[in-house]
């Protein structure tokens, strides 16, 4: 992983006798390069053929430029085999003569190229006026200087001294008292003056005695006073009124307006809260039952993992289902195969009873999603760690098919014989197999999967979420891709790059069961994988949900496209690797893209990083985690309006985050009652979200009305939510898909309140 140019083989006693290449005598540990001609290994695989040690790096011998190859002796088996041949000359020249040889070679080059040193020699100075400067800003002394001379009488040189104790206010010519003294010859005046003060109160006790005296009734009565004639006609005729008319005759006329227009004295914050409730009693927020599937054959006893809707047929939506188990039990029995299957249906509006088509899953499927360019992809991800995909573009037709809607009052012993003809056809107890199924013209068609993950390289624990990413490609003809890579993360630390070559869609429909053995590819590997992991604590961060930006990337493409069956990678590839070669090597990736992405794990942390690979390591440094759910977080989904704010579930809180502010989220709920199972933003208003609760029960918030507790919350099952998925039928209705855990799809109708956003919401 990381050296392309590096293939593992082994090689044997005697092709080490052949090419002079013994272990311990010809290359040692210390010594381990071995030149071989490329001329002798052909004709190796010539004479020995399948047997030849270089047999399964035929291709790259045939390919390599030069006339000789590189064959180094792995003697601690760092790449899996006692021997490893080099593929390129680049790599060759590295590894025989490392480049700090190769740069001290060539700095000793241009150390001699250099001319020898040639001495300065100094130029006379010539004066430009500068030491005029110089000279007017030196300091020069132009004050007196005053003499002092200090003598001695000449007998007293070299006389002994003795030393005593003498007060010194005695004498009068050691001690000398420089007193202070008023000068009158000038006086300063104070400008400035400092002072202090100190206020205390006083304080001092006073009381007293108010007298009560009986209420006694009184009356008043005001007489307004009233200008004359004479007055009257003599104030409207002053000049003093004409004036102050016409100053203010222009602001009363705006004031009037305004008025007119809006009421000065509405409360604004009040009416943000009020709650308002319709004419005929019932609450303006709510959730009408307006269908709901389920199916006594692929889910009884079992929950729905994930609900999708299609992406352009209407009345469309898709389920999956797997065990009943807690998230301990699915990890531990990730590896087990089940007992029974596991599918994907695909239900209408049209027809609540019967599923459209069943898609058919090697295991349970804890995720999955369409293709948003080409719904007829669907890829998923299992509960053992390995990806799916399937293409039901044959059987388009069968979901874009009108159907009449049954009418509310259709005879009840008509629906009784259709649902006693479905459970007649199987026997209790017993799961019929998949011929019977097809055969039956009334069942719905039963879809196998075209391509399957490999075991070796997918992610060793359930797939928890799975994205696909949208792509901008180059073509010589100009015509539109579809989206071919996608991303999946999964509890075992791992974060994983899926490149799916474009599918080639077939014109004949297929009949009957389709052949596995032509569609199964389990040599699928992913294209980047990314380990979450702190290297100097070596903590583990294990992926749940994950939020990556609008990725670009840009394929250049050459040929015709090939089908999912068609590529097959070899197996002794690096594992990592695109499933095609040819677009593996004409992809660009655009410096200009965010490379960020959220992950929520299973601790309840929330970890922000960056996937971008370094050269020396396959994994991402975590940037920023926040511990702020105390659970596993079961939903973490951009906001469909916002492309930097995001909502955050787990255990008994949510939270919603704007990326970029790392003092943490902008806003957090307190604990609830209940455990949070699932969430979604709705698709209409920015400031609407839903959540669902252990105990079956909606919760509405509108963020606008209330931020500390839910708008409304309604009661759907008796069981514990398990998904939510909105969707979008026409402007004017639009739906909530809600599943239990008793394996029952409720599709509600929003209301009205709910889809209708304000102007500057």
């Amino acid at each position: 992983i990381g050296h392309p140019e590096i293939f593992p083989l082994v090689l044997t006693t005697k092709t080490q006798e052949i090419f002079n290449c013994r272990v311990d005598e010809d290359v040692t540990e210390e010594n381990c390069y071995k030149i071989i001609k490329k001329e002798d290994i052909i004709q190796d695989l010539e004479t020995r053929a399948n047997i030849s040690d270089f047999y399964p790096v035929r291709k790259v011998v045939l390919e390599y430029p030069g006339e000789e190859l590189l064959v180094v002796f792995d003697a601690k088996f760092q790449y899996g085999q006692n021997f490893y041949i080099v593929a390129s000359e680049e790599a060759k020249e590295n590894l025989v003569k490392p480049p700090d040889t190769a740069e001290e070679e060539e700095k000793e080059d241009i150390e001699e190229a250099l001319d020898p040193f040639k001495p300065l020699v100094p130029r006379p100075w010539v004066s430009l006026g500068s030491e005029k400067e110089v000279e007017e800003e030196s300091v020069k002394d132009n004050v007196r200087k005053i003499k002092f001379k200090i003598s001695r009488v000449r007998r007293k040189f070299g006389a002994p001294i003795a030393f005593t104790d003498k007060n010194a206010s005695h004498g009068t010519d050691g001690y000398v008292e420089c007193t202070s003294y008023e000068d009158k010859t000038f006086s300063i005046k104070m400008l400035e003056k400092d002072v202090g003060l100190q206020i205390v109160p006083k304080v001092r006790e006073t009381s007293t005695q108010t007298k009560w005296t009986y209420p006694k009734n009184a009356a008043t009565q005001y007489c307004p006073r009233q200008f004359s004639e004479e007055e009257k006609a003599e104030s409207l005729s002053s000049e003093k009124l004409k004036e102050f008319l016409t100053s203010v005759h222009l602001r009363v006329e705006i004031a009037l307006q305004q008025n007119e227009i809006m009421n000065a004295f509405f409360d604004d914050w009040k009416a943000l809260a009020e709650d308002k409730s319709s004419s005929d009693g019932k609450p303006d927020i709510y959730l009408k039952a307006y269908q709901s599937f389920t199916d006594q054959q692929y889910l009884k006893d079992r929950t729905i993992s994930c609900i999708c809707w299609h992406p352009t047929i209407s009345g469309i939506i898709a389920v999956s289902a797997r065990q009943q188990l807690s998230y301990e039990d699915q990890v531990k029995l990730s590896n087990k195969s089940l007992l029974h299957w596991s599918v994907i249906l695909l239900w209408s509006f049209s027809d609540p009873i019967h599923p459209q088509l069943i898609l058919a899953c090697p295991e349970d499927i804890y995720c999955f999603q369409f293709n948003p360019s080409d719904p007829n992809i669907i890829a998923a991800g299992c509960i053992n760690g390995q990806i799916v995909l399937w293409d039901i573009s044959q059987h388009g037709g069968k979901l874009q098919k009108e159907k009449p809607v049954a009418d509310e009052g259709v005879d009840s012993d008509s629906e009784a014989t259709a649902v006693a003809e479905v459970a007649t056809k199987v026997s209790p107890g017993v799961m019929p197999s998949l011929m019977q199924v097809q055969q039956s013209s009334t069942e719905p068609l039963l879809v196998k999967y075209c391509t399957v993950s490999s075991i070796e390289y997918s992610h060793k624990k359930p797939v928890t979420d799975i994205q696909w990413l949208p792509g901008h490609f180059e073509d010589n003809q100009n015509r539109p891709e579809n989206c071919l890579q996608l991303v999946t993360c999964s509890p075992d630390c791992s974060v994983l790059f899926w490149d799916i070559p474009a599918t080639e869609h077939q014109e004949k429909p297929l009949s009957g069961v389709p052949d596995t053995s032509k569609h199964l590819d389990l040599s699928w590997k992913p294209l980047i994988k990314i380990s979450l992991h702190e290297r100097d604590a070596n903590t583990e961060y294990g992926p749940i949900r994950i939020i990556l930006r609008e990725l670009q990337y840009c394929y250049k493409t050459s040929g015709k496209a090939k089908s999912l069956s068609a590529v097959k990678a070899p197996a002794k590839e690096s594992p990592y690797t695109e499933m095609s070669r040819s677009s593996s090597k004409n992809l660009e990736v655009l410096e200009n893209i965010s490379t960020n992405f959220f992950v929520g794990n299973e601790d309840g942390v929330i970890v922000y990083s960056d996937w971008k690979m370094k050269i020396d390591t396959n994994s991402a440094k975590p940037t920023q985690k926040y511990s702020l759910h105390t659970e596993t977080i079961n939903t973490l989904q951009r906001s469909p309006f916002f492309k930097d704010i995001f909502l955050s579930i787990g255990g008994q809180n949510f939270a919603i985050w704007k990326e970029g502010v790392t003092n943490g989220p902008i806003l957090q709920s307190s604990c609830s009652a209940g455990r949070y199972t699932a969430g979604q933003w709705s698709l209409a208003r920015p400031g609407v979200f839903f959540i669902g609760r252990d105990d079956g029960n909606i919760d509405i918030w509108d963020l606008l009305k209330k931020t500390h507790e839910p708008s409304h919350f309604q009661n759907i099952s008796k069981s514990v939510i398990t998904f939510i998925s909105p969707g979008t039928a026409s402007p004017e209705q639009h739906f909530l898909a809600v599943s239990d855990n008793l394996g029952v799809l409720h599709v509600l109708e929003i209301c009205q309140t709910l889809t209708h956003p304000s102007s500057n919401e």
